[in-house]
């Protein structure tokens, strides 16, 4: 079984309960090390200062931030510790919300609260509870000395742990050059966009698609550990649909993707 990587309780009005933290994530991703090209030794990492060019012990590092180019205030351990939150050990909700007036950008980690034996009755109270209505809990939590915003909210048997953005950390879209409400598409581009998305949907099946990337890349490294030549996929990247044509590049995908489910009442997809 998974370890428990936060012990504390979950709080709301005058009730506690008693739950550990665990990751509900598992992560695929690959790692690697770097290593040196002529004997494949592992290299490590060498701290080097840009001004005299020596080495650095740890000893001697210490951290700043830049407020200007070039220019740092130096912090010690003293100042973080001045600053730093209280860690409570407790996930206190302060207030309950409808879950559609939450922006999903703001959601990022998901963890499961699984609850002591004697906190396991005012769980499940908790989660039947927020399971008959469209509301979750907003609360404050401290995880290894930094204090996070996240969201309660009931999962089939479980009760889940969102740690979410503050909302200044996300960027704002003004950033960026999207276009205009005013840029509209002609009233067949509309419907034929419209019928080839009704003609591609689907229910939903997340076991459905797959990470071909790690997969092709796994049997990359199995052929290489073996000695084995791997042949080299040869793609063409796909050109940007003009204006000029894309109500017949419309009409084309929904002409095939009819064809296709045809074929194939159900197809694994591709990540």
């Amino acid at each position: 079984m998974a370890h428990a990587i936060w012990s504390g309780t979950i709080n709301f009005g005058l009730v506690t309960i008693p739950i550990q933290l665990f990751t509900a994530i598992r992560s695929n991703e690959l790692r690697f090390h770097y290593l040196h090209d002529r004997d494949g030794g592992r290299l490590s990492n060498v701290r080097v200062c840009e001004t005299c060019g020596k080495p650095v012990e740890w000893e001697h590092v210490v951290r700043g931030f830049e407020y200007e180019k070039g220019q740092h205030v130096v912090l010690t351990d003293d100042d973080f510790k001045r600053v730093d939150v209280e860690a409570t050990q407790s996930i206190d909700i302060m207030e309950f919300v409808e879950s559609t007036e939450i922006d999903p950008m703001l959601f990022e980690t998901p963890y499961y609260l699984v609850p002591e034996k004697k906190g396991r009755h005012a769980y499940a109270l908790l989660r039947d509870v927020l399971g008959k209505s469209t509301k979750v809990g907003i609360a404050r939590v401290v995880i290894r000395t930094r204090e996070h915003l996240a969201a309660v909210r009931p999962r089939e048997n479980a009760l889940l742990l969102e740690l979410m953005h503050f909302a200044d950390e996300l960027a704002s879209s003004a950033e960026f050059d999207f276009p205009a409400k005013t840029e509209k598409a002609s009233a067949g581009e509309v419907k034929s966009a419209t019928m080839l998305v009704d003609a591609m949907t689907a229910k939903f099946d997340p076991a459905a698609f797959k990470d071909t990337y790690r997969e092709e890349l796994m049997a990359l490294i199995e052929a290489r550990a073996h000695g084995q030549q791997v042949k080299k996929r040869v793609t063409k990247p796909r050109r940007p649909t003009n204006v000029i044509d894309l109500r017949d590049m419309l009409d084309e995908s929904l002409a095939q993707t009819r064809k296709q489910r045809r074929k194939v009442p159900k197809r694994t997809r591709v990540a």
